[in-house]
This record gives structure tokens, C-alpha cells and sequence, in this order.
């Protein structure tokens, strides 16, 4: 925070800048005998600034972080956010945006969430389905031909990532996330009244800024309208699925959060309160922006949807998200992109994977948004193997630790498992004392052991590299162990999270030069 420049602020500084900052006492002067003297009774004392008191978890905040960075780094991706709401309030619990540098390493350089605008693919076909379903056009039984999964649309080819499916019903289209069949359906009813499709898009506010706290970083939504000279008679079937518009993250957010919230569409903030010497002054309640935002029949199918997008054994999202001691719904979206602006050649495609959801589904408590811009290097590209597994992630941690009535309990059983761990040796041998570890040291070479512990054994070894020029594997350590070890070499340590390290952005074995910086996320 820039108290000399506010302009130089960003986010919630920005935004509350005015109650932030405070204002300067001011003394006034007379110039008498060669000297200033103070003029009794003109002067105006300073007054300190307010506090800001956020929505934001730092347990959920951190788990966030963590979960997000994890998969950019594995996955060589470009940018990425994860957002967590509260059903009922809007507050959001959590807001994690990393960006990958020119240097290989992650950092939080834009708010993905709400300052960037995208086509947004699949995870879109929400709100196509509930201005279908309530202006009376089908319902979830409704059958749709896909055609095999391919279809020309006004000399515009459209198809499904999984080619092959006919005639299935609405609720398997969504399931199965079928291009064609949304297209088709949007074509169908909206195509010679195509505002009574936009209006709706009005009524769930995704033309509209969400109304955030963060104005100044809030980006405008991109819905096109008849009258656009860009309007064609591909526009309906390509916005049905998730392109031709620019939505960001958390204004789908909100759309998935008014269908867990029994059609109520809540006004996402991230401050609660103001407060001035430890009084809130201030209190911000949770707003409704639409109290229904469709009816209760088409929630119920809503619902039964995005439950099967899970559930299903064909649902896209089910492989991953589906293994849980409780219940997701929500819907996976890959759309495709174009690197660098380059077009959408095969040479220059990359995807943008995204998972909106909420859980538990039959309750729901929290609902999330994770979106991941992939690269050409990216081993994995949809919707579910890359956010998917970020949400899954996020949303174990805080069911377990919020939500969940059973305590577990380990079985009483013989450890039969290897642990591994390396750290300094006199520290190694002080702990497995104290626990009456049988210990084995097999060298008294260097400082540093790794360690292999088993059925109350703790085997010490020296195979850490000593070479200035290699990078080691930190991977189990301790982080004041990683840190001497990393500082020594002469490189600079940027740290995600808390706990043991799990992942190191420069592989072990790989070259270093002093100054390089690498990042390590502990958990």
C-alpha cells in the first residue's frame, strides 16, 4: 500500500483507500522575530485510518494457494485462479491467482478471478440450459440428436470433444457436455428471438460488473447483442456453448452459487466490516442481487444436471470428482484458446480448463470456481483432470476440516510403511533418542542425512549432493534444512504454503546458477 500515491494501489488498498489512509493534521504558522511561532487554537490533529476487516479464511485461503499452485507447476500451465464463496452470504472465503514469470516461477501477479475476461466453453452451458428450461423450451427428458457429435451450423462446424453420440436426452447432453446438442437447442428456440436469449443473460447479470469490492480491478463482461455489427447467424449456437461472449470467473461464479442457493443470486464481497480502534463502524451485510433467478422446477433439474456431471458414470466429471465422502455438482469446460493471439490453428491452440461446482450437492455450503489457462506444453488440457483435480482438492480440505461429523480414527496395526526424510544429522539422531528409535549411521561424513524409517528403525545415509552447480532434491524436507541447503548454493527461495516441502520448481539433477530463483510448496 502506497500511502504517498494512492493511484499506485491496488485491490481492497484501492478500493478503501479513502478509509484506509486517514488525513494529515495541519499546524498553522506566524513568522514572528525570525522565528515561526505556532498560532494557539488553528490546529487539526491527524486522524488515523480505519481498518477493513475481510471475508477471506486463512485456512481456505491457504489450502487455495497450495492446491492451485501445485497443478500449474506439474502441469506447466500459464495462469490460474480458484475462488471459494459461501452459498448463503456471497462472502468469499478464498481468492488465489498465480501467474507463471519469465523466470519458471509463479506469482501473484493478476486477479484472474476478476480482472479477466474469457471465452468461457462449457462451464457457460449453465446458463444456456436454465433460459431453455424456463422460458418452457425442454426440460431434462427432452431428447436432442447430436448428430454423432458434429454438425455444420450455417457453414460453421461444430463439435464434441467425444464424437459419437445420437439421440440422448437434455440432461445427458449436459453431462456428457455435448456442443452440438446446446447449440442445437439454443439455434432452435432463440434463433428468429435472440434477445428473449439475451435478456435472460441480462437477468442473471453476466453483462453487468458482479458488483465486487474491487471496482477498480473488476473487468466489464462482453455479451453480444442483435444490434452488434459482429452479430451473425453463428452467434447463438457458439454463444450456447461457451464462446462468441467474455465472462469472467466470478461471474459464473455467482450463477452456479444462485443454483446451490435455491435460485437466490448474492452479491460476492470481500469485506465484512469497517473498523476504527477495534469498533466496527461498519458492518456489511449479505445483499440479494435477484431474489429467483428461475423457477423452482427448473432449479430441481438444474440440480439433477450438474449432480450427473458427477455421478454418471459418463458424466465428464466423474472420474475425477466422484470419489468423495460427499457429494459435487457443478459442470467442467475446456474451452479452446489461441496462443499469443496467433488464431486457432492446430499449432497454436492451447485450453483453458475449468470446474464450477458446489458441495456437499444435497446441502450446499460452499461453491467454487477454478479456471487454468494451459500451455502448449501442458501434459493434461480438460476441464477435469486439470481444475477438477484443484477443486477436489480444495473442497476435500474444507470438508474435512468444516463440514465433516466423523472423526477418523487409524487402526491399531504394526507400521509396515517406509517414511522418508532428510534433515541435519545431529538433529535426525536427537528426535529418534528421544522417541527410543533404534538408529543406523553408515558414514560421518557432512551434516546432512536422508533418513529411512520403518517398524521403528531409522536408517541414516549421505547421498545428498554437494556440487554448487546441481540442484537437490528438497522434496521431504524441513524448510530451514531446504533453506541452508539452497542459500549455500547461492540460489533465492520463493515459498507457497506451510509444513514439509512436496514440490520444487527446478528438478533435482538439473543445473543452477547463483541468483536463480526456485519456488518450494510445502504442505
Amino acid at each position: 500500500m502506497s500511502r504517498e500515491d494512492s493511484n499506485k494501489n491496488v485491490g481492497l488498498e484501492r478500493s478503501y483507500d479513502s478509509l484506509l489512509k486517514g488525513s494529515t493534521g495541519q499546524r498553522l504558522m506566524r513568522y514572528m522575530a525570525g522565528a515561526y511561532v505556532p498560532v494557539d487554537g488553528a490546529e487539526v490533529d491527524p486522524e488515523n485510518g480505519k481498518d477493513i476487516i475481510t471475508t477471506l479464511d486463512t485456512y481456505m485461503q491457504d489450502v487455495a494457494e497450495n492446491a492451485l499452485m501445485k497443478m500449474l507447476l506439474n502441469n506447466n500451465s500459464i495462469h490460474g485462479t480458484a475462488i471459494v464463496m459461501e452459498t448463503a452470504t456471497g462472502k468469499i472465503k478464498a481468492i488465489a491467482n498465480l501467474g507463471k514469470q519469465a523466470d519458471g516461477t509463479y506469482a501473484e501477479d493478476l486477479n484472474y478471478g476478476i480482472a479477466k475476461a474469457t471465452e468461457p466453453g462449457s462451464v457457460f452451458k449453465l446458463a444456456t440450459l436454465m433460459s431453455l428450461m424456463d422460458d418452457g423450451f425442454v426440460n431434462k427428458n427432452t431428447i436432442v440428436d447430436c448428430e454423432g457429435g458434429a454438425k455444420y451450423f450455417y457453414s460453421l462446424r461444430i463439435k464434441d470433444s467425444h464424437l459419437g453420440a445420437g439421440a440422448i436426452t437434455v440432461k445427458d447432453a449436459c453431462l456428457r457436455s455435448s456442443n452440438v446438442a446446446f447449440a442445437k437447442l439454443a439455434d432452435q428456440y432463440y434463433h428468429n428471438q435472440p434477445s428473449k436469449f439475451i435478456n435472460n443473460l441480462h437477468k442473471y447479470r453476466l453483462d453487468v460488473l458482479t458488483g465486487i469490492d474491487i471496482t477498480a480491478a473488476s473487468a466489464k463482461p462482453t455479451i453480444k447483442k442483435p444490434t452488434n455489427r459482429s452479430w451473425a447467424n453463428t452467434t447463438i449456437p457458439y454463444m450456447a456453448h461457451g464462446y462468441e461472449e467474455l465472462v469472467t470467473p466470478l461471474h459464473l461464479l455467482t450463477l452456479y452459487n444462485a443454483v446451490a442457493n435455491n435460485g437466490k443470486l448474492m452479491k460476492p464481497y470481500l469485506v465484512s466490516a469497517v473498523r476504527e480502534y477495534g469498533v466496527d463502524v461498519r458492518k456489511i451485510e449479505p445483499q440479494v442481487l435477484v431474489q429467483k433467478i428461475c423457477s423452482d422446477e427448473t432449479l430441481a433439474q438444474l440440480w439433477e444436471c450438474l449432480s450427473a456431471v458427477v455421478d454418471s458414470v459418463h458424466g465428464t466429471g466423474h472420474k475425477i470428482l466422484f470419489d468423495s465422502a460427499y457429494k459435487i455438482a457443478g459442470k467442467t469446460g475446456t474451452a479452446v484458446t489461441a496462443l499469443n493471439n496467433k488464431g486457432y490453428n492446430k499449432g497454436n491452440k492451447i485450453y483453458q480448463a475449468s470446474f464450477i461446482g458446489y458441495f456437499p450437492a444435497n446441502n450446499p455450503k460452499y461453491t467454487m470456481a477454478v479456471v487454468i489457462q494451459n500451455s502448449n506444453q501442458s501434459k493434461l488440457i480438460f476441464g477435469a483432470d486439470v481444475s477438477g483435480r484443484v477443486f477436489k482438492e480444495i473442497s476435500d480440505r474444507i470438508y474435512g476440516r468444516y463440514l465433516s461429523t466423523q472423526k477418523y480414527k487409524s487402526a491399531s496395526v504394526t507400521d509396515s510403511s517406509v517414511y522418508n526424510y532428510i534433515g541435519f544429522k545431529n538433529d535426525l539422531k536427537s528426535i529418534f533418542t528421544t522417541m527410543a528409535v533404534s538408529i543406523s549411521d553408515s558414514t560421518n561424513a557432512g551434516y546432512l542425512r536422508t533418513v529411512q524409517y520403518k517398524s521403528n528403525k531409522a536408517v541414516l545415509s549421505n547421498n545428498i549432493t554437494d556440487l554448487k552447480s546441481i540442484m537437490p532434491n528438497t522434496v521431504g524436507m524441513g524448510l530451514k534444512d531446504a533453506v541452508y541447503i539452497l542459500e549455500n548454493k547461492g540460489l533465492k527461495i520463493n515459498l507457497v504454503g506451510r509444513g514439509k516441502i512436496v514440490n520444487q520448481s527446478i528438478n533435482s539433477g538439473s543445473a543452477i546458477k547463483k541468483g536463480q530463483t526456485v519456488t518450494l510448496v510445502l504442505n
